[in-house]
C-alpha cells in the first residue's frame, strides 16, 4: 500500500465549541486531510509551530526533554488507520538501535512530530476515503483561517483594540500572557506585533 507524506497546513476553529480543524496537506498535491482535534492538543500545535517559547514545559515539550534525555528518537508519524471517523496513528521510535512502534492520537503524534521535526505520513487509502480536494478560491480561504494558531479568528473589535495600543504595550501585554500561560492571547498580540514589523 502506497505511503502518501503530509505537511501542517494550518489550523481553523471547528464546527464545535472547543474543537480545532488540522489540515494535512499531501506533497505535491491539492488534496487536504482534515482532522478535528481538541483545543489543548491544537495549542501544543500551534505553539510549537509559531516558536512561542512557555514558561514552563507543556505535556509534549516534556516527552520531547524526557525522550532525549534517554536518547529515545521519533523518526517518523503514521496515520495508519481511519475506523468510524477517528483517525488512528503510530509513532515509529528507536532506542539504542532498536525500533518501536508505539501507539497514539493523531493529534499527540503530530504534536511531537512538530518538536521531532520528523515526517508525517499516511496512506493513499486513507486520503482517498477522506482526502477533500479544494479548488483555488476554496483554497485561498483555507489558507487564510487556517493559519497555525491556537486562537479563534480575530474578531473585529479584538482587532481594533490591538491596533490602538503602542508596540511597547503590546509587548508588556505579550509578557503577561505568558507568565499566566495564555498562549491563545499570546498568540494573537504576537500576530499583531509581527504584523507591525513587516
Amino acid at each position: 500500500m502506497s505511503r502518501v507524506k503530509l505537511h501542517i497546513v494550518g489550523l481553523s476553529t471547528g464546527q464545535t465549541s472547543g474543537s480545532y480543524t488540522l489540515i494535512l496537506g499531501e506533497e505535491n498535491s491539492s488534496r487536504k486531510l482534515p482532522i478535528v482535534i481538541g483545543s489543548f492538543e491544537a495549542q501544543a500545535i500551534a505553539i510549537e509551530i509559531e516558536k512561542i517559547v512557555p514558561f514552563r514545559p507543556m505535556t509534549h515539550d516534556l516527552f520531547l526533554n524526557f525522550s532525549k534525555s534517554f536518547d529515545i528518537q521519533i523518526h517518523e508519524v503514521v496515520i495508519y488507520s481511519l475506523n468510524e471517523g477517528v483517525f488512528h496513528a503510530k509513532m515509529i521510535c528507536e532506542h539504542n538501535g532498536e525500533i518501536r512502534e508505539i501507539d497514539a492520537r493523531t493529534s499527540d503524534s503530530i504534536a511531537l512530530a512538530v518538536r521531532f521535526k520528523c515526517p508525517i505520513y499516511t496512506y493513499e487509502d486513507i486520503m482517498d476515503a477522506a482526502g477533500v480536494v479544494f479548488n483555488e478560491d476554496l483554497n485561498e480561504a483555507l489558507e487564510e483561517t487556517a493559519k497555525p494558531t491556537p486562537a479563534a479568528p480575530k474578531a473585529k473589535e479584538e482587532g481594533k483594540e490591538y491596533t490602538r495600543m503602542t508596540l511597547e504595550q503590546l509587548q508588556s501585554m505579550l509578557s503577561n500572557a505568558l507568565g499566566v500561560e495564555d498562549y491563545v492571547t499570546a498568540a494573537k498580540i504576537r500576530d499583531e506585533i509581527q504584523r507591525r514589523e513587516k
